[in-house]
């Protein structure tokens, strides 16, 4: 529970809450806190929705990328590794993440390989954006356990 948790603080960081929606940088319709809206969802979310809304779909979003990292990744992670992870496959997505070489390289136990991987994933349509410079940088410091505050 204290990685889902502390996995919320930390994608909450670079998620800004949006109550209407919008369109994410990778043209994905999108609301609250980064939460792509699914084809069911279209009219339920098609307006605008509360702060309490947007925590609701947080909680159910990071519940969901945790059951996706627990069913693709055979390898024992510690708190700091999952709460990375967990930002890492809600940002990229489950399908990007069960195809990764992160993951590869998780299931054979590099893990220091597999903290370099987090930092390959920083472009969207071929475009490298730096918003995803900074957090693949906090996402592999955070997965080695590093202090994210130095620099």
């Amino acid at each position: 529970m204290l990685a889902l948790q502390l996995a919320k603080v930390l994608i909450k960081q670079f998620e800004s809450l949006q109550l209407t929606p919008y369109y994410c940088p990778a043209g994905l319709k999108t609301i609250g806190y980064g939460h792509v809206i699914k084809p069911h969802e279209m009219l339920h979310l098609a307006n605008k929705i509360t702060e309490e809304d947007a925590e609701k779909l947080l909680d159910a979003d990071i519940a969901e990328v945790n059951c996706v990292l627990y069913k693709y990744c055979h390898s024992s992670l510690n708190i700091n590794q999952q709460v990375a992870l967990i930002s890492f496959i809600f940002n990229c997505g489950s399908t990007a993440f069960k195809n990764s070489t992160l993951l590869k390289k998780l299931n054979q136990n590099k893990y220091l390989e597999a903290a370099d991987e987090f930092l390959k994933w920083i472009y969207v349509k071929g475009k490298k954006l730096k918003g995803l410079v900074k957090r693949r940088q906090i996402e592999r410091a955070i997965f080695l356990g590093k202090n994210t505050t130095e620099n």
